[in-house]
């Protein structure tokens, strides 16, 4: 890898990516798109969180690979934006999100983990994450307009905001809203963000991006 210097070397930006196999990925654009072109969508997306991520060296980037490393997208994109790859573990997203921030939490101060099906984050909003943890804040969420949530940030682990989640309802915010609260955590919400999984979604991605 190349030696950079990053503007907030004691963070890590992780970004949680299935390997883009036709059939396992964006399996709901499939009512309007072959399983081929959902998967290409999923790459389209993945790319261009990368890109987003790795862009101006704001913070060391791992992308955490599903179910392995070895797919042949995730040796290219290490190799193109400069990343880590690491293998999630755990049986379910939530024991994955908490396994990732244990292991990264031992050797930096930050760390975030998003998704890569979201159009809507920007670079500001990944910086306004970290600020918010550099300072008053024990966790940063940016809200999702389904239910859930499309970004994470934590200063130490907290276990209890991901066992036993409801992953994939509607009802993930709230709950994390609550378990957050029951903790006395301090923390933080960016605005409200949204993600791509629908028809209708990427019909919305295709209007922000033309062409």
């Amino acid at each position: 890898m190349v030696n950079v210097t990053y503007k907030y070397p004691d963070a890590v930006l992780m970004i949680f990516c299935k390997a883009p196999v036709a059939g396992q990925v964006k399996t709901r654009l499939t009512t309007e798109l072959s399983a081929e072109q959902a998967m290409q969508v999923h790459i389209e997306l993945a790319q261009r969180t990368l890109q987003l991520a790795t862009q101006h060296y704001l913070y060391p980037v791992q992308l955490w690979c599903a179910p392995t490393t070895d797919h042949a997208f995730f040796a290219e994109s290490a190799q193109t934006y400069q990343v880590a790859l690491l293998q999630q573990q755990g049986f379910d997203l939530g024991a994955r999100m908490n396994n990732a921030f244990c292991r990264v939490l031992n050797s930096h101060s930050r760390a975030l983990i998003i998704g890569c099906d979201c159009p809507s984050l920007t670079e500001q909003d990944l910086e306004a994450a970290l600020t918010a943890l550099n300072q008053e804040s024990q966790c940063v969420l940016a809200p999702a307009e389904d239910g859930g949530y499309v970004l994470i940030g934590l200063n130490q682990p907290q276990p209890e905001l991901f066992d036993n989640m409801p992953w994939g309802t509607p009802q993930v915010l709230e709950q994390t809203r609550s378990r957050i609260k029951q903790a006395k955590l301090r923390h933080h919400e960016l605005k409200q963000q949204w993600d791509l999984d629908t028809p209708e979604d990427l019909a919305r991605y295709r209007a922000l991006t033309p062409g």
